[in-house]
């Protein structure tokens, strides 16, 4: 367990940079801000949604999407421009049997 929470921490890690406080300490701060358009005065932008079943919700994860919590496939058009492979999350409730 404390293998995968490092690990996970080290792949979180790259999309920072460290830059020193002072001489004893350093923080991590974003190269670039990826939300730039949805509510940016909020201090976090949380979405909550209940699914019933059977249904499929595509949400964005780019934050491009016009309809955003839900995906408009603005990725691909990023996707083209940048080399990323972004993609959605696809969340599907499956019918009770």
């Amino acid at each position: 367990m404390k293998f995968l929470v490092t690990a996970l921490l080290l792949v979180q890690a790259t999309a920072f940079t460290i830059a020193p406080l002072a001489s004893t300490s350093t923080a991590l701060f974003l190269e670039s801000r990826i939300n730039e358009s949805i509510d940016l005065d909020s201090a976090k932008v949380a979405t909550m949604e209940t699914l019933t079943a059977p249904s499929k919700k595509v949400y964005c994860r780019c934050w491009q999407s016009g309809t955003f919590p839900l995906c408009d496939g603005s990725h691909m058009k990023h996707n083209e421009a940048t080399g990323d492979n972004v993609g959605p999350l696809i969340v599907t409730v499956k019918k009770e049997e």
